[in-house]
Formats: structure tokens, C-alpha cells, sequence
């Protein structure tokens, strides 16, 4: 006999176990419960086995979960002659008990988790399916809503919708259509149903009222009673009692032009006509003549207003800031709404790093990017002339955070710039763009001071001088 056939008593075909046997043990233990087992096996060559005698051992422990688990240890001894060597096998099962089922109108789910839903879907006729379809709702975000919804017409359309014919048919019907029967019927005179009387009054509340009767005495006594309404409103106007009348009877009164005719306490204020006002004429300013004059450095010309003016070509807008820097009459330069590009607003800022004299630039309504726009600001550190620059309304509504922060932080170190035209979104940009300009304002002013200051007392050192 071989060492396999002395240990297990048989041949070796005997004791090797079955593939499928083992599968489905295997399943079993997964599906119902987590078995742990530990085993020695004893290979030395031996001639007898005695099985001895089996132990169960049972155990009910609670776990995390709070379920019972019962733990059953099972420990068979076996005594093997010449060897005295003890085998011991030990096996633990886990058992779960759930104390509530999941169920459905009184019925076990766990029935229906072997079942095919796609095999049953496909025996269904195309009417069943409908059917089904009517009484399933999807709750799918993502399907429209005509696919969510059970009503389905069936009717053709009709055409194309008439609104006036819609009204006239649903009109036509309403009036066909008979009233639905009361169930009781209406007699003149006669109270249906339980008659509503109000609570009686609070006596404190009647006394109240008897009290705030003022004794105005018979001489004002006689003037309100012969008073006309216009002149009642007229002393409500006077004394403020504002919510008695409406706003023409107020101004009105105030004014002495008498109350409109027809418009008493009860009456309606219309709205007064809209005042129309002309057109603003086209800007009528020469651009080839206003260029020919900032590149010959008119003295006359100090400012350049060119806004509205569509047909401005880039070409000519370059020859414009081309002559910007040789320029030292120029004070202020408008370019509201004349189509500046990103292309032109670099050879704008180009020219503004240059320029000597320009106190006021304004580039708004254009279609200037936010990068853009950082480079015009940036500009405004080298020309130390600019007090005051626009430039909201462009192509992008927002500038962004980064926009934002890199806008303020050129513009704190500005100490020239005063007036600062764009739209900042953020609270922390808007502040601090706030107060540095505030801060230059106060710096200018205070330089401003001092100078006159130094003028008054030189002026006042040299008139005493040519006294003595």
C-alpha cells in the first residue's frame, strides 16, 4: 500500500474527491454562511486507523450587527497505532439570521432575483409593451418630458396653430356645453346654506372711538361742512396727509394750480405723456482731418472726440496713434464705440507709454479682451499724464478674478491715476482700486495746497520787498 492508501483506507481513485461535488460544496458554503476550517494531515506510512469518537460544540454569540450568530465547533479525534500522532479537524459556520426581510405588498423579493427580466420583456407583444410603458414611470432626468408622460394623442394634426380660431372654438364650446345641475335650486329670497353674521364688537373698541371725537368748536365746524372737496384735499396737502391723495392732487395743491377736473378721492392718476427728445446729432468730426492735425501737433486741438463713428478703418486708427507721442497738445482722447480691436489697442498702448501731454483716455464700448485691457493699464505706469481712464462696456462682461487682481495690482502702483472706469466684479478688487485712487486724490490735493500756499507767501515776500 502507498502513503495516500494507508491514511485514507482506500485507493487513490477512491479518496480524490469529485470536481463537481467540490464546486457545489463550495457554493453552498458562500451562498449560506463564511466557513473557516483548519486541518493537519499525517503522511507517515501507517498500517490501521481507528476513527475515534466525534465532539460538537455550540456557541451563540451576538455580533457588531447585532444579529445572533451560533458558532458550532466540531473536533474529531483520530488515533493512528505506532505513530501516536493526534489529527485534529475543526470546523466553524457562521450563521445569519436577518430578523427583517425585504418584502414588496406582502411578498418575499428574494423570489423574484433568478428571474429574467429581458427574457420576459421579450415575450411581451408591442401593445403590451405600451401598456406597461403607461404604467412605469421612468424617473429619468434625461428623457423629455414627452417620452415621461403617459397621455399619448393619437389624433393627426391638424395644421399649423390659429390662435383666433382656437378662441372662437373654445368660446363655442363653453357656451354649448350645459350647466352642471345644482342640487338645490336657486330661489330668489330664499338663504342657502348658513348666513353669515359678524362677531359683536369689543366694547373697549367703542370706547375707544368715542373718545378720539374732537370738539373742533362751531366756527371750523361750519367752515368744513361748507367746504368743497377740492378744498378738503387742499388742507390734506397742507397737512401732510399724503396718503389721502393721489401725486397730481398733491402737486397740484402745492403749486396753487387748482385740482384736475374730475378727480376726486376716488380718482386715478394717469400716467403723464412721455417727453420726447431729439435724436443726438451723428458725430460730424473729420477723422483724416482730426489725424492731419494731432501728426502737425495743432496747438488748438487739445481734444479729439471720435466716438460713434463707425467707418473708422485700422489703418487709420494706426496713423492716429503713430502720431500720438510726437503730439504735446492733446489732452484728451474719446474712442467710445468706434470698433477697436485687440490688434489697434496694442499700438494704442504703445503710444500711451509715449506720450507726454494725454490727461483723459476713454475706450469704451469696443471689443478689447481682458488681456488687452491689462496691457493698456500697464501702459498707464511708464505715461505719468493719464488722470483718468474708461474702458468698460467690452466684448467680455466679465474679467475674471485674475483679471481683477492683476488690474489692482497695476493700478496700486499708479500714483497719477485718479478715475479709473471699469466694471470689477470681486469686493476685494473694488475696495482697493477705491482706496488707492482716494489716496491720490488726497496726495494731489495736499500738493495743491502747498503750492498755493508757496505762491500767496512769495507774492506777499515780494510786495514788501519793493515797499521798503
Amino acid at each position: 500500500m502507498s502513503d495516500i492508501e494507508d491514511v485514507f483506507g482506500g485507493s487513490a481513485e477512491e479518496a480524490k474527491p469529485e470536481p463537481d461535488a467540490d464546486v457545489d460544496a463550495a457554493a453552498e458554503a458562500n451562498a449560506n454562511a463564511d466557513t473557516e476550517s483548519k486541518s493537519s494531515v499525517v503522511t507517515e506510512r501507517t498500517e490501521e486507523v481507528i476513527p475515534g469518537e466525534t465532539e460538537k460544540m455550540i456557541t451563540e454569540t451576538i455580533d457588531e450587527d447585532g444579529d445572533v450568530v451560533e458558532e458550532t465547533t466540531e473536533v474529531t479525534r483520530k488515533t493512528v497505532k505506532r505513530t501516536m500522532k493526534i489529527t485534529e479537524t475543526s470546523a466553524t459556520t457562521k450563521t445569519t439570521t436577518l430578523t427583517t426581510p425585504a418584502k414588496l405588498y406582502g411578498k418575499d423579493l428574494s423570489e423574484y432575483d433568478d428571474v429574467d427580466v429581458e427574457s420576459l420583456l421579450a415575450q411581451l407583444s408591442p401593445e403590451e409593451i405600451t401598456i406597461l410603458a403607461k404604467e412605469v414611470d421612468p424617473d429619468d432626468n434625461f428623457l423629455p418630458p414627452d417620452q415621461r408622460c403617459s397621455y399619448e394623442c393619437s389624433k393627426d394634426a391638424t395644421g399649423p396653430l390659429n390662435r383666433k380660431q382656437l378662441i372662437e372654438h373654445i368660446n363655442k364650446q363653453a357656451i354649448e356645453t350645459p350647466d352642471e345641475p345644482e342640487f338645490e335650486p336657486y330661489v330668489q329670497g330664499k338663504v342657502r346654506g348658513k348666513k353669515w353674521v359678524p362677531p359683536p364688537r369689543d366694547a373697549r373698541e367703542i370706547e375707544a372711538e368715542e373718545q378720539i371725537a374732537i370738539d373742533m368748536g362751531d366756527e371750523y365746524e361750519h367752515a368744513l361742512n361748507d367746504a368743497t372737496q377740492e378744498e378738503i384735499i387742499d388742507l390734506a396737502a397742507i397737512l401732510g396727509f399724503h396718503s389721502m391723495m393721489n401725486q397730481d392732487q398733491y402737486h397740484a395743491s402745492l403749486l396753487n394750480k387748482g385740482q384736475p377736473v374730475g378727480m376726486g378721492w376716488d380718482g386715478i392718476t394717469k400716467s403723464t405723456q412721455q417727453k420726447l427728445f431729439p435724436m443726438d446729432p451723428p458725430n460730424a468730426t473729420d477723422v483724416e482731418e482730426s489725424i492731419k492735425r494731432v501728426k502737425d501737433d495743432d496747438s488748438k486741438l487739445v481734444d479729439l472726440n471720435l466716438n460713434n463713428i463707425k467707418n473708422i478703418s485700422d489703418e487709420k486708427l494706426e496713423q492716429l496713434f503713430a502720431a500720438l507721442p510726437q503730439n504735446e497738445h492733446l489732452e484728451v482722447l474719446s474712442l467710445t464705440n468706434v470698433g477697436l480691436t485687440d490688434k489697434t489697442a496694442l499700438l494704442l498702448a504703445e503710444a500711451i507709454e509715449k506720450s507726454k501731454t494725454l490727461r483723459v483716455l476713454n475706450v469704451e464700448t469696443n471689443f478689447i479682451s481682458p488681456p488687452v485691457i491689462v496691457k493698456l493699464v500697464q501702459a498707464l505706469l511708464k505715461c505719468h499724464t493719464i488722470e483718468e481712464f474708461r474702458a468698460s462696456n467690452q466684448r467680455s462682461a466679465v474679467l475674471g478674478n485674475k483679471i481683477e487682481m492683476e488690474i489692482t495690482d497695476l493700478v496700486e502702483k499708479n500714483p497719477s491715476l485718479l478715475r479709473l472706469g471699469l466694471h470689477l466684479e470681486f469686493n476685494d478688487a473694488r475696495h482697493r482700486v477705491a482706496a488707492h485712487l482716494q489716496r491720490n486724490i488726497d496726495r494731489i490735493r495736499k500738493d495743491l495746497e502747498l503750492r498755493l500756499q508757496f505762491r500767496f507767501f512769495n507774492n506777499l515776500h515780494r510786495k514788501s520787498t519793493r515797499i521798503q
